[in-house]
């Protein structure tokens, strides 16, 4: 593909089919609609499946379905619709379906102003399923980190059979940039691990999964001894998939339940379901953990920010050194689980650490938590307009939060 001008939405829908999607359901919603328009463009001519549903909520049951089905899917949408989806979040989270969710996120809270930007939902993103269980939240930058993230999203979804989120906003969506999306690194696709019976090994005929899961790339030997179990796993660990749809019974419940797919109220079988729902996720910090750094040299003071905030940060910091100030710089685009290693290990260094947010602080919670014994400034703004690389640079210049609204928090 040669030099394209496209806005961060496109790019969102461009990574899905690169990453094998071949279903989207959602409903138009201010900004996020042209991913569905391109999804709409582009997915049908691939033999892919693009569905309008008659609201949020029927968007997202179009999706579970398919994923069920054996589909990878896509939805998309932005903050109110989010709020619709989270009933169905859990389902998919519980039920371990997998699934990828974009939130092009606008000022709230609720209606708010659909065009003007702001991470608003970062918190509810990680909070919005009952229950509480971890789940997987990418933050883009750009138009690139739009296309190559949403892989990212995609293979995350297929190894640990989760929704997963990522968290754009209307300022990345709806900016057209150059770029080559062959020039754009991008890893390996990962697909859906399927249940093989050694005893009774099923033709596809008899499971019918899409070409979106690839029953060739287990390895034959690979095999279990016993009947197949929907929800049966090693602690921490991930179940087999089949499809619903062939001769298999799968079963398939929004209830508490045993690795038999039954509801229970066991309370031995409840707490290890929901352990490894939780192990699933936190034990895979590591190969969940994507980032990007400057680090400068001589630098005391490190900046961490996350989406289209790190842009400006980097600018604000490039300008600093120009004036013979360094400062460093950690852009986030793992934003849950945690990456609190990362974290911990890349803020060790410095004495000073200025978190950013395009909201009034969603994150800083988290790196409080973990950095304890660091000076740690925060400046929020969500008033629609984007943080800019001068206000970036008054409050790193600004150590004592005198002019501005951020607070020191913690730390000496």
């Amino acid at each position: 593909m040669a030099l394209s001008f496209m806005e961060g939405n496109e790019a969102v829908a461009r990574g899905a089919i690169k990453a094998g999607c071949t279903f989207f359901a959602g409903y138009p919603i201010t900004p996020a609609t042209t991913v569905f328009a391109n999804m709409l463009k582009m997915l049908p001519p691939k033999g892919g499946i693009c569905i309008q549903g008659e609201d949020e909520i029927a968007s997202m049951g179009y999706c579970i379905g398919a994923s069920m089905a054996g589909k990878k899917v896509l939805t998309a949408t932005s903050g109110p619709g989010i709020s619709l989806y989270s009933e169905q979040i859990s389902f998919a989270v519980g039920s371990e379906i997998p699934m990828v969710i974009v939130d092009v996120q606008r000022l709230g809270p609720s209606t708010g102003s659909a065009t003007r930007g702001a991470d608003s939902d970062i918190q509810f993103l990680r909070w919005g399923n009952t229950g509480g269980v971890p789940v997987i939240v990418l933050a883009p930058r750009d138009v690139k980190d739009c296309y190559s993230l949403t892989v990212h999203a995609f293979n995350f979804a297929e190894k640990y059979r989760c929704p997963v989120f990522i968290a754009s906003n209307k300022e990345i969506g709806m900016t057209k940039e150059s770029i080559d999306l062959d020039l754009v690194e991008l890893p390996d696709l990962v697909e859906r691990k399927l249940f093989k019976s050694c005893g009774n090994k099923t033709s596809s005929s008899e499971n019918p999964v899409t070409s979106s899961v690839n029953q060739d790339n287990e390895d034959k030997n690979n095999c279990a001894n016993d009947k197949f179990i929907p929800f049966k796993a090693e602690p921490g660990g991930v179940p087999d998939f089949l499809p619903i749809g062939g001769k298999t019974l799968v079963r398939q419940t929004s209830s508490t339940h045993g690795p038999d797919g039954y509801i229970t109220i066991d309370p031995d079988t409840i707490a290890a379901a929901q352990d490894r729902l939780r192990d699933k996720i936190l034990n895979a910090e590591e190969d969940l953990t994507i980032y990007d750094e400057h680090e400068r040299e001589d630098a005391d003071t490190l900046v961490i920010s996350y989406g289209v905030t790190s842009r400006a940060a980097e600018d604000a910091c490039s300008m600093l050194e120009k004036k013979g100030k360094s400062v460093s710089t950690l852009s986030l685009q793992t934003l849950w689980p945690v990456p609190e290693k990362l974290i911990r290990t890349k803020a060790e260094k410095y004495s000073r650490i200025v978190v950013l947010e395009m909201n009034l602080g969603q994150y800083i919670d988290n790196i409080e938590r973990i950095l304890l014994d660091k000076k740690i400034q925060f400046y929020g703004q969500m008033n629609g307009v984007l943080i800019t690389p001068g206000k970036i640079m008054e409050v790193i210049e600004d150590e004592k939060c005198t002019q501005y609204p951020c607070r020191n928090r913690g730390g000496n």
